[in-house]
């Protein structure tokens, strides 16, 4: 069975985004230092990415508008609309934890659940994340978009791994 995994940037105070949705704080305390090595270890398990609308139109829109930052990743994009299909994005109606469900059984690496907080707060309501992957980054946003809501059930996660650099710090959990 395929892992399913979170892969994700959240302020210290537990925000993924600004209350207007605005991401530009998550370059750590030296907006010039990119540090790709989490990014590109992670990566090279993953054949699948599973987003949300939001998510999907802001990279769209702001962070990368000339090309598909996932190029060689089979993409999913979780949306009400009626979309077609494009040569590397497939737009979907079926529920978040359906389709979570149906790509385990399949051939492949690990999906990716790269956001937003809707999908990620079902999918931890359903217990669907095998690997929660998150770096925190050292800022208060003080408000904005929880990554994780009310879910009415307790998880026990343990820590496998921790990386710091740039203030941020990468903290790795698998299920109990």
């Amino acid at each position: 069975m395929r892992k399913t995994v979170l892969f994700i940037a959240m302020s210290l105070d537990g925000y993924i985004a600004g209350s207007d949705g605005n991401v530009d704080w998550l370059a750590g305390q030296e907006a010039d230092q990119d540090d790709m090595e989490s990014y590109e270890e992670f990566i090279r398990d993953i054949s699948t990415v599973i987003m949300g609308w939001n998510t999907y139109h802001q990279i769209t829109t702001e962070l990368s508008p000339e090309n598909w930052m996932y190029s060689g990743l089979e993409s999913y994009v979780v949306t009400h609309r009626n979309l077609p299909p494009t040569e590397e994005i497939r737009f979907t109606k079926e529920k978040v934890c359906d389709l979570v469900r149906r790509l385990r059984q399949e051939e492949g690496q690990g999906i990716w659940i790269c956001g937003g907080a809707d999908v990620v707060q079902q999918l931890v309501k359903e217990d669907l994340i095998d690997q929660y992957y998150i770096s925190a980054i050292p800022t208060l946003l003080g408000g904005g978009i929880r990554l994780f809501g009310e879910s009415n059930r307790e998880l026990k996660l343990k820590l496998t791994g921790t990386k710091s650099y740039n203030g941020i710090t990468d903290l790795i959990y698998e299920r109990r």
